[in-house]
């Protein structure tokens, strides 16, 4: 029990920052700008760093650390191989919530939304930003199937940079979501746990903003 002891006793008080009424915006999205414009200043690594939660058909919820690639009124846009988990997911539920903590700033953002994929010019031109050993990984990996070892991947891999000697081409399997925003919320922590939190809810085309108890 030494190690869940050590746990319970884990303690942080939230003293950097406070959110006020005053300080938001009419539009979660501009106030999401200004928070990761916070973050990328303050050098944190992989600021656009998010957990994707995704559930199953049969609502069993499963998440996973994915990059926010863009954003813009529209929504908000990561890239993945569609035949994944998640992008299975996404085909029998599409919708899904994504969630980013910057430790250093005492800041979370959640957003839930529907998700559809981007167009294939899309996927196309952020594909083609890619280095090129990230290219050919998105052709070389068969993304959470099973793998009877390493090899199997190395093996891949040098067939296909044979077979792609200069420009690769985006795979059909692999490409861009849209997450489309219908609720967002912005905590920052405060001390003993009197956190502030403000939701955004999308109704009738507008948005509404509430103040949550922490």
């Amino acid at each position: 029990m030494q190690t869940s002891d050590h746990i319970q006793g884990i303690r942080k008080s939230y003293e950097t920052g406070t959110l006020e009424e005053q300080d938001l915006q009419p539009d979660p999205v501009h106030l999401f700008r200004a928070w990761m414009d916070a973050a990328v200043q303050a050098q944190l690594e992989e600021p656009n760093a998010m957990t994707l939660c995704t559930a199953s058909a049969d609502g069993l919820p499963d998440g996973r650390i994915v990059l926010l690639r863009g954003f813009d009124a529209r929504g908000f846009v990561f890239f993945t191989n569609y035949e994944s988990t998640k992008g299975n997911h996404l085909s029998a539920n599409p919708r899904a919530t994504l969630v980013f903590l910057w430790h250093a700033l005492e800041r979370q953002i959640r957003i839930q939304g529907t998700v559809a994929r981007v167009g294939a010019d899309e996927s196309t031109a952020y594909f083609q930003t890619r280095p090129r050993g990230h290219q050919l990984a998105a052709w070389t990996s068969p993304q959470s199937r099973h793998l009877g070892n390493r090899d199997e991947l190395s093996t891949r891999l040098a067939e296909l940079e044979v077979r792609f000697p200069a420009e690769v081409p985006l795979p059909d399997f692999w490409g861009g979501y849209r997450l489309v925003p219908q609720r967002m919320e912005f905590w920052q922590g405060r001390k003993n746990r009197l956190h502030d939190r403000f939701a955004y809810t999308l109704a009738a085309g507008a948005w509404a903003i509430n103040r949550l108890a922490p």
